[in-house]
């Protein structure tokens, strides 16, 4: 039972991990970069460069899973 929880624990911190990233990316380029003026709808307000930093790091997330196909009856399946 452990060990099923932590490969699922482990599923969704692969899968969670990019979101984060993306989001303290986009909080940073808020920051350090942003738009002094308020003219530019992204980079002027914390919230919404923070929200397309963590909507970029879901859409750049890698979607395949690497490991090789599962065998069913000696057979690679053809859904994996």
């Amino acid at each position: 039972m452990a060990n099923s929880a932590s490969r699922l624990t482990w599923k969704w911190t692969k899968r969670l991990l990019p979101v984060l990233l993306g989001a303290t990316a986009g909080y940073a380029y808020y920051h350090f970069i942003g738009c002094v003026s308020g003219s530019c709808p992204i980079t002027s307000n914390p919230w919404s460069s923070t929200g397309y930093g963590a909507l970029l790091g879901f859409l750049l997330m890698p979607w395949t899973d690497k490991r090789s196909p599962e065998k069913v009856d000696g057979q690679k399946s053809k859904f994996l």
